[in-house]
């Protein structure tokens, strides 16, 4: 399987630079867009690279939910959004 070696090199037990980065006390991911056709999916994202967003791509999170007879497949584009500051109230909280 490709990429074994890679993985069995690397130290066991050391988190990857990106698991602190996304992990869950560090934020949440919201949805940016969803549909069940892989075209407009790709249409959206050009259309945000073309625009020239302000959305770090290295945040942004491309999931396939794989369906079913009953449940299609679904496309969803996630962006990584990290809690406030130290200090700050999180949301909901007064």
């Amino acid at each position: 399987m490709p990429g074994q070696r890679k993985r069995r090199r690397q130290p066991p037990g050391e988190p990857r630079p990106s698991a602190e980065r996304f992990a869950p006390e560090a934020g949440r991911w919201s949805v940016l867009f969803e549909t069940q056709d892989a075209s407009e999916r790709h249409a959206y994202v050009r259309r945000l690279r073309a625009e020239g967003s302000r959305i770090d791509w290295s945040a942004v999170r491309m999931d396939t939910l794989c369906g079913r007879l009953k449940q299609p497949t679904t496309y969803r584009l996630s962006l990584f959004v990290p809690n406030s500051g130290p200090g700050r109230p999180k949301e909901g909280a007064r």
